[in-house]
This record gives structure tokens, sequence and C-alpha cells, in this order.
């Protein structure tokens, strides 16, 4: 099953909400090309902590040549050079990209050029949090003396990288904002995908296997590596390799050699002027049937690419990014039926952003997910899940001076010692009880993901920053053989007012404990209700029961109010999860005591004066 959600439509970010095709359209009509308002042409657009060169100039492409094309040949991984940002990253990202068609088509619609059609306006589409974006630009690029400084293509007169790399800085603020990165990051912003690392020096003796398998699958890939001083980035060794530089992995094939099975990878750098010149970079090929040279194209003269042998990879490289479309493990020939579940949450200074472990006394603060993982009848009796854990929006938050915090997530088994009926464990739990499983390590990286393969059975997920009082919001993505009943431990913060505006009956603003108990009857009441509509436990009711449970809680209502609590409540699937359903029936519990109350009559109708409306729509 495909990770990525992927809606007929991106959503459309554009400040004025139109979308690429009407915006072109405008500027045909009016004979004006596209000037994009929110990514103008500007110091602002490229650097938010540096100081601009003063001779950039901003042009479009038929300023900088005569003939300009979208894409010369078809897209492919020679179309990406680097510029001056510090953006290998995205750049590697983009070359796996170019492998995959389907996918380069999604990212990069082909219904642009600079033909008849041309407005001056391009669009892409990115996923950013579980939803696919279009994000339209101008095509005014940053120049010096009339040469692209920024990413472009080896094609003096080819865009569409240039374009692309511009759409990107746009959805995350600025050029500025790209500058340092995970290949995995751009790959997940391209796929929706899930990501894996493997540390080669400490890989699974079937790395090879697994890499090859996830190439076969469509997935991406890249490889970078380690420094370990800022001194060391982007230095050159004595084989050819860059450390702290990331490069994309275009290959994977075996050999006959000298009568022995060799395997090899073939690597692009994206800077494409620096290459391995160690074994496999020359004379080896010599000795191969020519047949098999031919099929690899090791004749090929793409700058920046070339093969290695395996070996000599995992002794260089440090680490491997996957993206894989599914979550199908790369170790195992079955594929699988993946159900996602997706949350969104936050960590509140003072409130649920409690640190990790070592901080006992506010890790239980954290935001408590429940797990209910079932067996998939497999004869194997546990539940394959994988974890993924990302921070949102945290390169638009740079300018801010915020960065990437170090997460991580830790998974506990539920039995006897955490009642199913209580909200939100506490500190005894966790200093009495260690982890299932866990996330190998806190990293500042944007996700963190984990596969893990755990007995059936009810489990708490308590993701973390790692140290206590750190602020930021985040996106959880559970893939499981059979969908994971998962559970937020909260309400917001509009259904707790409507509950105090209930049960607080003196007006205090909170709730006395004698209101308290008789809002807690009420809640057990509602609870029990709302699950036997519940059927499959998935946190959420059809609006169609809509009728149904309201009547049962003592409700009448006629249709048109029902249409319209409906309209109201129900999300784009016409149902209603548990928080939606609560708040409901408050306001209307609310509202029929206020009504009763004002019906002294029994008449079944009432007359208010203002004085009167101005409580009640405060109370509801």
């Amino acid at each position: 099953m495909p990770l990525q959600s992927s809606p007929i439509q991106a959503e459309i970010t554009q400040s004025d909400g139109k979308s690429f095709e009407q915006l072109r359209r405008e500027c045909l009509q009016k004979g004006v090309l596209f000037e994009d308002p929110d990514f103008p042409a500007k110091d602002s657009s490229l650097f938010f902590s540096e100081s601009v060169p003063v001779n950039v100039e901003w042009k479009r492409p038929k300023e900088i040549c005569s003939d300009p094309k979208f894409i010369v040949g078809g897209a492919d991984r020679t179309d990406i050079c680097q510029g001056q940002l510090g953006d290998c990253w995205l750049l590697a990202a983009i070359a796996s990209l170019t492998l995959k068609p389907e996918t380069m088509a999604r990212v990069v619609p082909p219904d642009q050029e600079f033909d008849h059609r041309y407005a001056g306006i391009f669009h892409f589409q990115f996923w950013q949090h579980n939803r696919w974006l279009e994000v339209v630009v101008d095509d005014r690029l940053p120049t010096v003396r009339n040469k692209l400084i920024m990413l472009h293509s080896a094609s003096y007169n080819e865009f569409w990288s240039a374009l692309m790399e511009k759409a990107y800085a746009k959805l995350n603020g600025s050029y500025e904002a790209l500058k340092g990165g995970s290949t995995m990051e751009a790959m997940e912003d391209f796929t929706g995908g899930v990501g894996e690392m493997y540390e080669t020096k400490n890989a699974p003796g079937n790395l090879f296997s697994i890499m090859k398998k996830a190439l076969d699958r469509g997935s991406m890939m890249g490889c970078s590596i380690d420094i370990t001083s800022s001194a060391e980035s982007e230095a050159k060794t004595t084989t050819g390799l860059v450390k702290g530089h990331a490069y994309s992995i275009t290959g994977m094939e075996e050999v006959n050699y000298r009568g022995q099975t060799v395997q090899l990878i073939r690597i692009r750098n994206p800077w494409g002027q620096v290459e391995w010149n160690g074994p496999w970079s020359d004379k080896e090929w010599n000795y191969i049937d020519k047949s098999e040279q031919i099929r690899l194209q090791q004749n090929s003269t793409d700058d920046g690419e070339f093969w290695m042998q395996f070996e000599d990879f995992k002794r260089n490289y440090d680490k491997v990014e996957i993206c894989n479309m599914t979550a199908d493990s790369l170790t195992d020939d079955v594929k699988h039926q993946w159900e996602v579940s997706m949350f969104e949450g936050n960590w509140i200074r003072g409130s649920t952003a409690g640190g990790c472990r070592n901080y006992i006394d506010t890790f239980w603060t954290n935001p408590q997910f429940k797990l209910q993982l079932e067996d998939t009848d497999d004869d194997d009796d546990v539940c394959s899940v994988v974890i993924a854990l990302m921070q949102k929006n945290r390169r638009k938050l740079r300018k801010e001076g915020l960065d990437l915090e170090t997460i991580g997530f830790a998974v506990y088994k539920l039995g006897n010692m955490a009642p199913e009926e209580e909200d939100h464990l506490g500190k005894d739990f966790f200093r009495y009880n260690p982890s299932t499983a866990r996330s190998k390590t806190y990293i500042n990286m944007r996700e963190v993901s984990e596969r893990f393969t755990l007995p059936p059975g009810k489990y708490l997920l308590v993701p973390t920053t790692f140290q206590p009082h750190h602020e930021a919001d985040f996106l959880i993505r559970i893939f499981s053989e059979k969908k994971a009943g998962i559970k937020f431990e909260g309400l917001s913060l509009s259904t707790c007012h409507s509950i105090i505006n209930l049960m607080d009956v003196d007006n205090t603003g909170k709730l006395e404990f004698h209101e308290f108990k008789v809002f807690w009857e009420k809640m057990k009441k509602w609870i029990m209700l709302f699950l036997s509509f519940d059927t499959d436990r998935s946190g959420k009711m059809s609006s169609y029961e809509l009728r149904s449970v309201l009547s049962a809680a003592g409700m009448r209502l006629n249709n048109q109010l029902l249409q319209l609590i409906g309209l109201r409540f129900a999300d784009e699937n016409y149902e209603i999860d548990f928080d939606d359903y609560l708040t409901c029936i408050v306001r209307l519990e609310n509202m029929f005591r206020t009504f009763q109350a004002l019906d002294k009559f029994k008449r079944g109708r009432v007359r208010m004066n203002m004085m009167q409306v101005k409580p009640l729509l405060h109370h509801t």
C-alpha cells in the first residue's frame, strides 16, 4: 500500500487561494508575467542572516538565454548541479527522484513550458505532514553576471531544477533555510514515504541485498561520510570522496570479475566534479565482459557518477538513508498490506514538554498515545510496526533562531499495572516500568523512525524532546500490518471550555469538587454511549449515527438541526472523533438546560432579549 495519502489534487498554498491554472490564465488574459507576492524577488527570499552579494540580479530564463526550456531531453540526474548554497542533501534527493518517472511527474508536473502558455509562472507539488501541497513560483531566479548562482542544470537553457529548488525554498521560507540537512528529509517530501537509516559499520550482513531490494521496489537512497568537526565539512579524502557531503545511490549490481562475483554500487555526487579514484574507477572494467560494460553504462561520461565495490563503499561511507514507498521490510521477501495511523501534537513548555526518561520528574507529562496491536494471523504471534516521529516546520523557524530539536520516543507495554481507565499515566508508572522498545537514539533530525516486532497487546507510545521545556509541533505515523488502534490522551481547549461552562453553575470560572462529581457521572455515560457506536475502536463514529446517539442521550432534534450539527462536527469521511462528539454533547446539554430554564411555562418556545442571548452565545 502506498504510504503517501495521494489526494486527487494538492492543496493550494498561495495566499490569495488561487491555483496555478487560475493564476496562469489571469496572466495570459492580462498579457503580464506573474510576480509572486508570497516569495518576492528580494534579498529576504535569499537569506535571513547572511548578507546578499551586491551584484545579485533576479532574472527570468528568457533574460538569461534566448531559447529557454523547462526540460531538455527528459529530466535526469545530470540536470542537477550545485550552486553556492550548501544544500547537497536536496540535490542528492532530486537526483534520486529523476530515476522514478511516475513520482517525478507528481512533484514536477509536465504541463509547463516556455511556449504559448508561458506566463512567468511554474508549479511543483511537495508532501508536508501528510498533505500534498501545490507551490507556485514566478521564474525570476538569482544570478550574478547572467549566471545562476543556485542549483542549475548542466544544460545552459534547462530550468526545471532551478525552479524546483526555488519552490522548495519558498515552502521552507527562504533559500538559506535549505542549508544543511538529511537527504531522507527531501526524499520524504517528494514521496510521502517513510525513512530508514543504516550505519555501514554496524549494518546487517545482508546490507547489499537490503539496498538492492530497496532500489528494485522504487525506494530512493542516499549516503554520506560523517565528520568529527566543522573543519572536516566538505573536506576531500585521498580517494576523491567528500566528507559531510550528501550523495545519491543510483544503482546496485553484481558482475563476474576474474571468475568471482563482485558486488558494485553506483553513486552520484551532486557537485559533479569530485569522484572516487579507487578500485573500479578505471582499469578493473577491462576484466569484465564487454556486454556487461555496456549494460552498466560504465563508459558514460556523466560527471560525478561512479561505481565502486560494495566492500569499499562500507569502509568509506558511514550512513545509508532509504526512503521506502511502502512500509514493507527490506529484509522480508513477503509483501504485506499496511495500515497507517497518524496524529499531530506538540510539546509545550510548562505543560507537555517533559523531556526524555532521564528527567523522570517531568517525563510523564509528555503526550501519551495508547496503541492496540493485533496479530495478523500469520502464525508468528507477533506484530510488525513502524513508528515514525516527525517534528514540523523547523526550517521555517530558523529565521526566528530555532532549529531542529533532538527527539526520540519510547514504547511501554500496558498490562494490569496500568488500568485502562487511567487517562494519563503518572510518574510512578515510568519509575517502575522499563520501556519495551524505543528509538535507537535521540537525534536532531526532522524524523526518527524505527521498525519493531512486538507481541499483540496494548502499548503506550511517548514521544519526547531530549531536554525538557523545549517546544515543537510533531506528527506521528504508525504503520502496522493491521490498523493500530490509537488514542490521544487529552481533550481540546475548546472542549474543556465547554465542559466548564456547562458545569460551572456558580460562574466562578472553575469546577468545584461537587460540580466535577456531577460532570464525571455524565461523562461516564457519554463515554459508554460513544463506545457503543465506535464498534471498530477507531476513536471515531459515523455521522450517520448522530440521530441515534443523540436520541440515546435524551436529545431529540429535527432534521435541519441534525444536518447543521453534522456539517459542523463531521470530517471529510463523515466521521466524528471523540473530542468533537464530546463538544457536541456538552454544548447541546448546555443549550437544553438554558432553554428549559427560560421556558418557565413549558410551551416549547421562549422569547429572549439581547441580555439573555449574550450569555447563551458565550456558553455554547
